[in-house]
């Protein structure tokens, strides 16, 4: 007989010709009746078989059906595509809900043809997270047959989970245009995956340790800001055109600087981010601090002062390791720009309660901690240098504020003097007036 036709010896629900009714209750637990045919019941279900084999002794002509209410519906369709050849079946699928449903039944009454269809299905249609977990859990009770539900989740090999965080930083350190349209969107999403797959685990080490891997970061981190200097080499002239898209092109590359500045930390390469930040600080705060700029780039400005923090607590806690001359130097850079910027933002402010772009107190108290750590590693002298440049300044400006590492200082210049006289005097005269 040809599958994808109906079979036309029996039809569902003839009273007239049924030889079997099976009763299903409903959600309310009220009894549904269905009139089938016994050959139709033998042939597509085992559980059918076996209560109208000649070996079994309870009525042939009326069998109940028991399952959890909430199922009746699946448990009704099946009876319906027990009527229909495999192909009409498979049609007959219109979401993965159904389908799942029609299988927990289909597998309670043991139909292998359904059963069959509706992995077919599922195998071929995406599936939401909560429909994922359900397959997961029914997948390995099918045997061979739910092998087919279980490829899309296996675990990938290393190569082929390096291929894709090769491609996707790639992408996401390269792509810096808006056409076609998308491209913003798809550069997002890749930005995003990489974070995902740097989430700790016991695979992480395997991606982020991977020499080819670090290349590529490394490769990327360069493009990055090479595009971050090239937009502040031409600021000027976007600046004059449209001062908005100006910043915005700007704005672009911080993102991006930003987001390298999250994933570096995971990978142990921040060091190359701060070597790359520190060598075009003084060109980049050379061109921000140009005249033509002084009543824009507000969110520019804002955002190179979050970055340098970011810098500075890699530097000053030691995450990143520095020579003490660059360390100075890099604190010289951007400490007299903070100083700047903190009452000019404070006062735009007070003017405009709307202004968008503060240093907020979570910031300041996390630039501060990262400026005092650093001035205490630095030679003493330095340290001086410093402290000495900044109670200049306090009584105009308050931030940072500086009197944790100036009392540090104060405390250990006092006892390296001792620690000096004594060994000029010899050990036995430890009493030493300052």
């Amino acid at each position: 007989m040809d599958k994808t036709s109906i079979v036309q010896t029996s039809e569902f629900g003839d009273q007239s010709t049924s030889d079997v009714t099976v009763c299903l209750r409903s959600r309310d637990g009220l009894p549904e009746l269905f009139y089938c045919h016994s050959s139709i019941l033998k042939k597509k279900s085992g559980f059918f078989a076996e209560q109208l084999s000649s070996d079994n002794t309870i009525p042939k002509n009326y069998i109940e059906v028991k399952f959890p209410g909430s199922e009746y519906d699946h448990y009704a369709k099946i009876l319906k595509l027990l009527y229909l050849s495999e192909n009409l079946v498979l049609d007959s699928w219109d979401s993965v809900k159904t389908a799942l449903g029609a299988l927990r039944a289909s597998i309670a009454l043991q139909c292998e043809e359904i059963t069959k269809s509706c992995i077919q299905y599922l195998e071929a249609v995406p599936w939401e997270e909560k429909e994922e977990e359900e397959i997961l859990k029914i997948a390995p009770t099918l045997g061979t047959e739910g092998t087919a539900l279980l490829d899309r989740v296996q675990p990938v090999n290393g190569n082929a989970t390096k291929n894709v965080f090769l491609s996707a930083i790639h992408f996401a350190t390269t792509a810096e245009s808006s056409f076609p349209p998308y491209i913003d969107e798809l550069k997002t999403s890749a930005q995003e995956q990489v974070e995902y797959m740097l989430v700790e685990d016991e695979d992480t080490p395997l991606v982020t340790m991977d020499e080819e891997v670090r290349s590529e970061v490394r490769t990327g981190l360069v493009q990055v800001f090479t595009r971050f200097e090239r937009e502040l080499n031409t600021l000027h002239i976007f600046f004059d055109l449209s001062p908005q898209e100006a910043e915005e092109r700007v704005l672009q590359c911080l993102a991006d600087l930003e987001w390298m500045c999250n994933i570096l930390p995971k990978m142990e390469m921040m060091k190359d981010f701060i070597s790359n930040w520190v060598a075009i600080s003084e060109h980049m705060l050379g061109i921000i601090q140009d005249d033509t700029y002084y009543s824009g780039l507000w969110a520019v400005k804002a955002k190179l002062i979050e970055l340098a923090g970011k810098a500075l607590d890699a530097v000053g806690y030691g995450s990143v390791v520095l020579p003490a001359p660059s360390r100075l130097h890099f604190l010289k850079t951007w400490l007299p720009y903070m100083r700047k910027m903190k009452p000019i933002f404070d006062s735009k402010s007070e003017v405009d309660e709307s202004f968008p772009h503060k240093m907020d107190s979570d910031l300041c108290q996390n630039i501060e901690g990262a400026i005092i750590s650093l001035v205490l590693a630095l030679p003493s002298n330095d340290q001086a240098e410093i402290l000495g440049d900044w109670m200049k300044m306090t009584e105009k400006v308050k931030f940072p504020d500086l009197s944790e590492a100036f009392e540090v200082w104060c405390y250990r210049t006092k006892t390296a003097k001792r620690r000096l006289m004594v060994g000029l005097n010899g050990v036995g005269n430890p009493t030493v007036s300052l």
